[in-house]
């Protein structure tokens, strides 16, 4: 049943109306349900030329490679907005440009058609004056070069494979090849010699068979410029791994020797601390330095394989593959990354035991000092008990004495009255009677301050 002209408003609002049943969208649902069709794959028609520079886009703005871009034929009223998905091709005369931008890369595809010259049947031909886009423009696209290829893709019967596999080592100038038979039951051969010649410029070639559909083909350009981006990308781990080498023997030097001190306790536990800090500090800084480094080796070499067994390649006896090469070549040095990626986590767990080691050892020598001030503290209380009751035994004495003094005044102001009374022998009979009223009231005094604490 055909829908007529007429009866779409009928159906948009059929659709609002079903749209309206739905509780409110997330703000994010659009634009992570449009994500899979952000970067809508080419349509390539044989035979053809791709061009690709892919850069290191680090410090350069949107704004700078939107400016490039209009300085295309007919691109002078390019909008900015047209760049906020992060994917831009564009149809010029004759050709496409193709812009992506990533992370830490963009990438420019130029697809136009493959000079006549350029054929399977060609020796090593020079590529570089048939690319449709001014030299110029190509060498001032804003960043720093990582890959640029040249790949040319062509409609050719594949079999036989050894003749075809010959005619395009002839195509590379006789050079060093790897070649495979990729597809379903190897439908097409793809050839790379993973050469930067003279003009900064790597070459691949894709043989494809004729009927061969504009879709596969771009699926194929795709892949193989994908990988040789993501190893490349994968590869920039492995500088800063070899810069790091010498610093973590340093550190792992520098540490048996602080840990040899701390278990023979023959240097001060503050020397210790300020070594341990410093060694620490190192670490850290270089894992805040090279931690995004080393996950993203780990994330684009994954690429890097997903993308070869995306190639489903068959091998071709006597020819390296180029997953092969790949791995020959890659996992080496990917295990190098790794492997100092794991150094540097075990250093700094290393560093913090040592540290926690130490720590406690400061922490029972602490309590050991602890101790021996209580107990100094303890000594100096009982001593200055022991002094408190002489001064009150003193106190005692000394206010018997006085009371016995009023007393024997007292019995001598009687005897002048005359009164028959010795004072004297009045006043010692009373002495062991006021020793005891003294006694006792400084034991009221002291009940009476024990029982308000």
């Amino acid at each position: 049943m055909t829908m007529t002209t007429s009866s779409y408003p009928e159906a948009a609002r059929a659709a609002a109306a079903l749209a309206e049943r739905l509780p409110p969208e997330d703000p994010q649902r659009r634009v992570l349900h449009d994500e899979v069709h952000a970067r809508p794959p080419a349509r390539i028609r044989l035979p053809a030329l791709v061009v690709y520079v892919a850069v290191a886009n680090e410090g350069v703005r949107r704004e700078e490679e939107w400016a490039h871009l209009r300085e295309l034929p007919g691109q002078a009223e390019l909008p900015l907005d047209a760049m906020q998905g992060n994917f831009l091709r564009l149809r010029l005369d004759g050709y496409t440009v193709k812009w992506e931008r990533h992370t830490e890369f963009s990438r420019y595809s130029i697809v136009q058609p493959l000079p006549p010259h350029a054929g399977l049947g060609s020796v090593e031909p020079e590529l570089f004056p048939a690319v449709r886009v001014d030299p110029q423009w190509l060498a001032s696209i804003p960043g720093r070069t990582l890959a640029a290829i040249k790949l040319a893709m062509v409609s050719e019967p594949i079999e036989p494979v050894a003749q075809t596999l010959e005619r395009a080592r002839a195509w590379f100038g006789g050079h060093a090849v790897v070649a495979s038979l990729v597809g379903k039951e190897g439908a097409s051969l793809v050839v790379t010699d993973l050469t930067i010649r003279p003009s900064g410029f790597e070459r691949m070639l894709a043989v494809c068979p004729p009927g061969t559909s504009e879709t596969r083909v771009g699926r194929i350009s795709g892949r193989l410029l994908e990988i040789e981006t993501y190893r490349i990308m994968a590869l920039r781990g492995l500088p800063v791994a070899k810069a790091l080498t010498p610093m973590l023997g340093e550190t792992e030097r520098a540490l048996a020797e602080i840990t040899a001190q701390l278990e023979a306790k023959a240097v001060d536990d503050q020397q210790l601390l300020d070594a341990l800090v410093a060694q620490a500090t190192r670490i850290e800084r270089a894992t805040a330095e090279h931690a995004y480094r080393f996950s993203a080796t780990s994330a684009y070499y994954e690429l890097v394989k997903q993308r070869l067994a995306e190639l489903r390649e068959q091998p071709i006896p006597g020819t390296q593959t180029l997953g092969e090469f790949m791995q020959r070549r890659l996992s080496p040095a990917m295990a190098t990354v790794a492997a100092t990626a794991q150094r540097l986590a075990s250093l700094s767990e290393r560093i913090a035991r040592a540290s926690a080691l130490l720590r406690t050892r400061v922490d029972i020598a602490r309590e050991a000092q602890n101790q021996q001030l209580l107990a100094k503290l303890t000594r100096g209380q009982e001593l200055q008990l022991r002094l408190q009751s002489t001064v009150e035994g003193l106190s005692i004495a000394a206010i018997s004495y006085y009371v016995v003094s009023l007393l024997l005044y007292g019995g001598k102001a009687l005897k002048g009255a005359g009164v028959p009374i010795n004072p004297e022998l009045a006043a010692g009979a009373l002495i062991p009677l006021v020793w005891w009223a003294v006694w006792r009231t400084t034991r009221r005094i002291h009940a009476k301050i024990h029982a308000n604490e």
